[in-house]
C-alpha cells in the first residue's frame, strides 16, 4: 500500500516525512522528486512501471564530496550531502526564466549558478520585495534556499530555491 511506498521513497532519502499511508504534501514532493530523478513526466501518483523501478532503485549520488547542499537545476533536485553520501532528495523548484520587474529593477528569474555557502538565515516567515520566505537560508545576495507553499514540479521560483515548508523544517 501507499504506506509501503511511502517508507521505500524514505528509503531511497526521497523524504517525505515518513509513512502514515494518507498521500500528502510531503508525499507528493517525494513522488515528484522520484519522478524527476528517474527522469518521467511528474503526475499525482507512480505508476505500475514507476512502482517497479521504486522497488529496484539504488539511492541516488551526489557530484560532491564531504557536507552540502547540491541544487541539480538539470533535474530540479536538491541533495543533501553529509560525509560525501546523499542523505535526503527534494523536490524543488528554482528559477523560472522569465523577465520580472520588482522595485523598478527588471530582471530574469535565474538562479545563481556555482559554489556558495550559506552567509545567514532567518527562522520563521521572512517578507522580501518578491514575496514570503519560510526560514530562508541566504547564499548569494538575495538569493535563498527557503520554504514555500507553492513547490511545483517545474522552475517557476524568481530565483531562489524553493521546498516544502515541511521539508525546510526537516533540513
Amino acid at each position: 500500500g501507499l504506506a509501503a511506498v511511502q517508507q521505500r521513497l524514505m528509503d531511497l532519502g526521497f523524504w517525505d516525512g515518513g509513512p502514515t499511508g494518507s498521500m500528502n504534501d510531503a508525499t507528493q514532493q517525494a513522488v515528484w522528486a522520484f519522478q524527476k530523478y528517474i527522469g518521467v513526466p511528474r503526475t499525482s501518483s507512480l505508476d505500475a512501471g514507476e512502482l517497479r523501478t521504486l522497488s529496484l532503485a539504488s539511492r541516488p549520488h551526489d557530484q560532491g564530496t564531504g557536507n552540502m547542499i547540491e541544487v541539480d537545476k538539470g533535474k530540479e533536485l536538491v541533495l543533501i550531502v553529509q560525509n560525501g553520501f546523499t542523505s535526503w532528495v527534494f523536490n524543488t523548484s528554482t528559477g523560472g526564466g522569465y523577465t520580472y520587474t520588482s522595485q523598478g529593477v527588471t530582471s530574469v528569474a535565474i538562479t545563481p549558478e556555482g559554489h556558495f555557502a550559506i552567509q545567514y538565515g532567518i527562522e520563521g516567515w521572512h517578507t522580501s520585495p518578491l514575496g514570503q520566505m519560510w526560514r530562508p537560508r541566504f547564499f548569494v545576495g538575495g538569493y535563498a534556499l527557503h520554504g514555500d507553499s507553492s513547490v511545483p514540479p517545474v522552475p517557476v521560483s524568481h530565483g531562489c530555491v524553493r521546498v516544502s515548508i515541511e521539508g525546510m523544517n526537516f533540513i
